[in-house]
């Protein structure tokens, strides 16, 4: 048998027993690859789902060294007692680091769901640790036989509003444009800066089209002329229109769209009947996906829904499969003569119920299993907050009988601007529960510094807190509850583990907390363990926040974590205060 499936990046491999021992080339490091099927030659029969001919039929599949070597059509028809091969899905813009778990163990879960590979941009940790940290998503992706496409991020730090734990200026992009691993210009958030042509925003954008790659948008709520202007600077994807309007002409104006559907931001409802008619301009995303919604599913799942609409099944597998490879130029076969043997086996194509996922010819997911185990990573981070009492979160109030206050909106990472009447205590503003209007802080996690507060209406909250240092973009802590006291247990249990996601809650009567935290030690974003465990971990805490603590949004700490994100309109709060994000400024007291 002929091990081929990782000599480009493994320069050593020994087989013992049922294993696969592998050693990366000019790494110290070896790698435990666990059942593994890699095979030189094989072939497999069943219903092929030819996107480029736009016709399924019956066929054998033959694999060489990883590679497509013959595709046999052996009748024209269907059978329905087989299976349908199909090539494998496409994430086409996500940000590993909001799975919670480092990309080897966010692929040995997505695998399962038939997803070969992703397109993966590093700017949350880039963000934490800088060049380190991509260094570690690029590092960390390659211990695992799964297809990551980084891009290079365009914004760190997104804004000068808030404080971030690193910066990547023209250099460092440009530089990491050069190599191989980097396949794009990662979301160019600071759309003002396009818009008013600024310098360094606009040599990262040539910086990537001298390389000949393509430059993600993000570009919420943008239209008209400003639409256009951005556009024509060299912008090619959006995956932030909340509207089928503003997808629309986005699309005639040149743009291609991206559904995203993830844990928080939830599009494709709005946004999929437009696949009807640009097939060839769209793709499908999460964009952010917590550990327990990828335990259920991924780009699967939007086939399925798709599918159940009504939308063509060839122009759903473009969207999902074809248009990210052509787009991002990407080594990922679509099941072709010639290409590597990257395609997975569904039981039908209404439900995409995966059977088997192939990457590179080998078997690596087959029956719900995947099938390769990973090593625990290395932790890197940027942590330096010290503990902090109640008095830290007190929020004096102004003076004024209406204060501004944020709106938080299931499913939406826009929020809207309200203005309220505060609850006023001893001249502070506290938690107007009986309004569902809540304190809003953010925590400086890279040195010490006051606390932003703020109110927030919709979390639902009756008592306690929920924190979180996976705060986009600048990671620092954001926390939301009911009152100073439990505010401030739940930012310290953060604080305690140097990054992760807490939840507190006063006993009704004997002075006792029940408190629960998922330490998160990598960049404060990520676990290094087992991604399954930490799925379970974490729904144990989304649990305990809608039963005990009363919250009603469908993902409490996804939405928490983009009340920091000033560059989604229209008012959030960063860690120097609160911020209007159509006027791009601080919110004046």
């Amino acid at each position: 048998m002929e091990f081929t499936l990782f000599d480009v990046r493994c320069s050593n491999i020994v087989k013992h027993k049922n294993y696969f021992l592998l050693q990366q080339k000019n790494s110290p490091f070896v790698y435990l690859y666990q059942n593994i099927k890699t095979m030189s030659s094989f072939s497999i029969s069943g219903n092929l789902a030819d996107v480029h001919l736009q016709k399924i039929y019956a066929a054998i599949i033959t694999v060489e060294n990883g590679i497509i070597t013959a595709i046999e059509k052996t009748s024209d028809e269907a059978d329905p007692s087989s299976d349908f091969m199909l090539p494998g899905f496409i994430d086409s813009h996500v940000h590993i680091e909001s799975s919670m778990l480092v990309p080897s163990e966010f692929a040995r879960m997505a695998v399962v769901h038939g997803t070969v590979a992703t397109i993966s941009d590093p700017h949350e940790i880039a963000n934490v640790c800088g060049m380190e940290g991509v260094e570690f998503m690029i590092e960390n992706g390659k211990t695992v036989p799964f297809k990551f496409n980084f891009g290079a991020p365009s914004c760190v730090p997104a804004t000068v509003f808030e404080t971030a734990g690193a910066t990547l200026d023209v250099k460092d992009v440009t530089s990491l444009l050069k190599r191989k691993e980097i396949k794009y210009l990662s979301e160019m958030m600071n759309f003002p800066g396009v818009l008013f042509q600024d310098k360094d925003v606009m040599q990262k954008i040539a910086a990537a089209h001298k390389q000949n790659k393509p430059v993600d948008g993000h570009a919420p709520g943008l239209r008209g002329e400003q639409a256009k202007q951005y556009i024509a600077a060299g912008i090619s994807t959006d995956h932030e229109c909340f509207t089928y309007e503003e997808a629309l002409e986005k699309l005639q104006y040149g743009m291609k769209i991206i559904i995203r559907e993830g844990s928080a931001a939830k599009n494709f409802e709005a946004l999929i009947e437009l696949l009807n008619d640009w097939p060839e301009v769209m793709m499908f995303c999460s964009d952010d996906k917590h550990p327990d919604s990828l335990v259920l599913g991924h780009i699967n799942q939007l086939c399925a829904r798709a599918v159940e609409k009504g939308i063509d099944i060839f122009k759903v597998l473009k969207a999902a499969c074809v248009n990210p490879v052509m787009h991002y130029k990407l080594d990922v076969g679509l099941l072709r003569k010639g290409d590597a043997a990257d395609f997975i086996v569904v039981k039908d194509l209404k439900k995409f119920e995966v059977v088997k996922t192939y990457i590179n010819g080998a078997l690596v997911a087959e029956e719900g299993r995947s099938l390769f185990k990973t090593s625990r990573s290395e932790i890197i981070n940027n942590f330096s907050c010290s503990k902090k009492s109640a008095a830290d979160f007190a929020l004096p109030w102004n003076g004024k009988n209406e204060n501004p206050v944020i709106e938080a909106l299931d499913g939406q990472l826009i929020t809207n601007k309200l203005s309220v009447k505060p609850k006023v205590v001893d001249n502070y503003i506290v938690s107007d529960v009986a309004n569902d209007i809540l304190k809003i802080v953010v925590v400086n996690r890279y040195q010490s510094a006051p606390v932003a507060s703020s109110m927030i209406k919709n979390f639902g909250i009756r008592k306690g807190a929920i924190a979180s240092s996976v705060a986009h973009d600048s990671h620092n802590i954001v926390a939301v509850g009911v009152d100073d006291e439990s505010i401030c247990r739940a930012v310290n249990l953060v604080i305690e583990h140097k990054g992760g996601i807490s939840c507190v809650c006063p006993a009704a009567s004997n002075g006792s907390w029940t408190e629960m935290a998922l330490p998160l030690p990598v960049a404060g974003l990520m676990s290094n363990e087992d991604g399954y465990m930490i799925a379970a971990q974490y729904e144990q805490l989304d649990r305990m926040a809608k039963a005990e603590l009363g919250a009603t949004l469908a993902s409490p700490y996804m939405t928490l974590s983009f009340m920091a994100l000033l560059v989604i309109p229209h008012l959030k709060l960063s860690d120097k205060g609160l911020f209007d994000g159509d006027r791009f400024e601080f919110v004046q007291p």
